[in-house]
């Protein structure tokens, strides 16, 4: 299987850039191959230019700035994220990456006749999220909704392919969390990720 990882973190010591090479490492020893996307090294510029946005509804869509990693996300059969969750949801530079290259004629197609989202990423079969956060479980969960977990599945894999395997690792209390924890994280990310 072929992986498109997305790292989203500045920092190149960060714990989502530990996260994203025992992913990447664990993915290889079981013969996948992985293209590692780390947005800030390759410099994705996040804002959606005046003819991406022109082009949003047209016949085509101008995906040619963009192009390259539009190319690298048709190519996967599957999407690895990982990234941290600030004020409860993407780093900016994420959600540009959506908004930029999960665009019409690329991630769905419009259905001109009644305004539907028709997906379009049938090469998609696996789509996870390895993130974490700086909020305990319950914060997440019972006081926000878990409005990442609820974004990536109902309104980004749900409207741009069908019967993926999705699924979101999360480490929570993050700016707390020991380093023995963190550890025990990698391991069950190293874990779970073999199981593919």
């Amino acid at each position: 299987m072929r992986i498109l990882l997305v790292l989203a973190h500045p920092l190149e010591n960060s714990f989502a850039a530990s996260v994203a090479r025992t992913a990447k490492e664990s993915l290889e020893a079981k013969g996948h191959t992985v293209d590692l996307l780390d947005l800030y090294r390759e410099d994705f510029d996040p804002r959606l230019t005046v003819a991406e946005r022109g082009s949003y509804f047209d016949e085509r869509y101008d995906s040619s700035e963009v192009s390259v990693w539009v190319d690298r996300l048709k190519a996967a059969d599957g999407l690895m994220l990982v990234f941290p969750q600030w004020w409860f949801n993407f780093p900016a530079i994420l959600k540009g990456f959506f908004d930029r290259v999960f665009a019409p004629g690329v991630a769905f197609d419009h259905d001109r006749a009644g305004g539907r989202i028709m997906p379009r990423l049938g090469n998609i079969k696996l789509f996870w999220a390895l993130t974490s956060t700086g909020s305990p479980w319950w914060v997440v969960h019972l006081y926000m909704g878990n409005p990442v977990r609820r974004l990536l599945k109902r309104g980004i894999a749900a409207f741009c392919g069908k019967g993926l395997d999705f699924r979101m690792i999360a480490l929570h209390d993050m700016d707390r969390v020991t380093e023995a924890k963190r550890k025990r994280h990698l391991e069950r990310v190293r874990a779970l990720v073999s199981r593919i």
